[in-house]
């Protein structure tokens, strides 16, 4: 027969063992319903927006810009707002994911959310990635991929960007 002494410590054991188990439970669903963390991007300065990293040569355009098309993206409103980058013809990605191009900071933003890019025929076009809560051009919700021009306001969740030349 086990002493009075080994059951309790047995008893102990089997208790903290038990709560590992409820701790590592509570874990794997905290992580599955907030998604996985973001990590912020440091803000660039307005100085250093336009200048090439160091180290590395200034890419060369290949194609013309258009005459009439965006050429930056800029947060008017939002926890980035101010920030300023420059659009690319092959395709700007927005979203919280840590691949895109600006990675926005806001609980109401999909991974993937949105994409704005530049069609065969040199027209800017946006488009909805099926974002959970949509992409927004001026009061209008995207369904499908759309024409955008300088000074078109774009709305994911509670940021704010304008495509300025």
């Amino acid at each position: 027969m086990m002493s009075e002494l080994t059951l309790t410590v047995l008893r102990l054991g089997l208790l903290v063992a038990l709560w590992a188990f409820v701790f590592a439970v509570v874990g794997v669903l905290r992580g599955d319903l907030y998604g996985t963390r973001v990590n912020k991007r440091a803000a660039a300065t307005p100085a250093r927006q336009g200048a090439p990293a160091a180290g590395r040569p200034r890419p060369s355009r290949t194609s013309k810009p258009s005459k009439k098309g965006p050429t930056r993206l800029v947060v008017t409103a939002g926890p980035l707002s101010g920030t300023a980058l420059p659009l690319r013809a092959s395709g700007t990605l927005i979203g919280r994911s840590p691949e895109c191009a600006l990675v926005l900071d806001d609980d109401y933003a999909s991974g993937r959310h949105a994409r704005i890019y530049e069609d065969e025929r040199g027209t800017w076009m946006v488009e909805d990635l099926r974002s959970t809560n949509g992409t927004y051009l001026g009061s209008t919700r995207l369904t499908e991929p759309r024409e955008v021009v300088a000074g078109s306001v774009l709305r994911i969740g509670q940021t704010t960007l304008e495509l300025q030349r």
